[in-house]
């Protein structure tokens, strides 16, 4: 699973859930043909990342190439089971990354058509949010 290596805080705050706005970064298609874009907010973990990427690469066998265009760099804390009110903060369980709508999330280069909309739709069942596929413009 994908994890920062290094990071100059160890916990964060938790942020104010603002479910506007789009991404003004990763709006286009920059290394593949095809691209898998986000239509609406979400934070992804890295689980799911990972879980699209075994997706996408079982489906295109050897013929594609795939990029990840996200990095889950968030910290996300938890407390353990039946923990106590106070303490303190929890420890660091797992880290996301903020989607907004717009974002390209991962490309595909090396296919058809056909096969990059059955690819993209087989990972977009693996998101929570909801996705579309778009072609670069060349």
């Amino acid at each position: 699973m994908l994890i920062p290596r290094k990071v100059k805080h160890r916990k964060w705050h938790k942020g104010r859930r603002r479910n506007t706005g789009v991404a003004t970064s990763k709006t286009t298609v920059a290394f593949g043909t095809y691209g898998l874009k986000a239509t609406t907010y979400a934070w992804i973990t890295s689980r799911q990342i990972e879980s699209v990427r075994k997706v996408l690469t079982r489906y295109t066998k050897k013929s594609g190439k795939i990029w990840i265009r996200i990095f889950p760099d968030k910290p996300i804390t938890a407390k353990g089971a039946e923990t106590p009110m106070g303490k303190g903060k929890g420890s660091v369980d797992h880290y996301v990354t903020i989607i907004k709508p717009g974002t390209i999330m991962f490309e595909m280069d090396g296919i058809t058509p056909e096969q990059a909309h059955e690819a993209f739709g087989l990972a977009g069942y693996k998101l929570p949010v909801k996705t579309t596929l778009i072609k670069r413009h060349t």
